[in-house]
């Protein structure tokens, strides 16, 4: 009798700019909690399971586009991207993301749509599989379940 092995599955979690202030950056938007505690809930979420994650941040576009690029050759399976302010401004973030060819889910904090109508337009949403807005850190954990039970072969 075979037993159906599971495959690793490497997700990586890119956080974009401010983002490591959180908690202590208007938290009547973006609440109490705190980027390492959004890291740390997450990977409990993976205990046990055959998903590896990997979690970079940087207030630098550049670093960003070097991050994600990366991804095409080491491994990464699905990205899950908050790219916080530059979700309105990067074209080269968005060439970055089109050129990996990797399935990836956007997530943002806050309802950016309940926000300044500069806040409205994503130059991701078009190549997202999805996009989870308003939910607070749950929408993190949200995209990691579908990221996990994301078929890859």
């Amino acid at each position: 009798m075979e037993v159906e092995s599971k495959k690793l599955k490497n997700i990586l979690i890119v956080h974009g700019p401010n983002l490591n202030l959180l908690g202590l950056r208007e938290p009547e938007i973006y609440g109490a909690v705190t980027l390492e505690d959004i890291n740390r809930n997450l990977s409990r979420l993976t205990e046990n399971t055959v998903t590896q994650l990997h979690f970079y941040q940087s207030n630098s576009e550049s670093e960003l586009i070097n991050r994600i690029q990366q991804a095409m050759s080491d491994g990464t399976h699905f990205i899950i991207i908050n790219p916080a302010a530059y979700t309105h401004t990067s074209v080269a973030m968005r060439d970055a993301l089109a050129a990996v060819k990797l399935p990836f889910i956007e997530v943002h904090l806050s309802n950016i749509y309940s926000r300044e109508a500069f806040r409205h337009h994503s130059y991701f949403s078009d190549l997202a599989i999805g996009v989870i807005s308003g939910l607070g850190a749950l929408g993190y954990e949200l995209a990691l379940q579908y990221a996990m039970a994301f078929r890859i072969d």
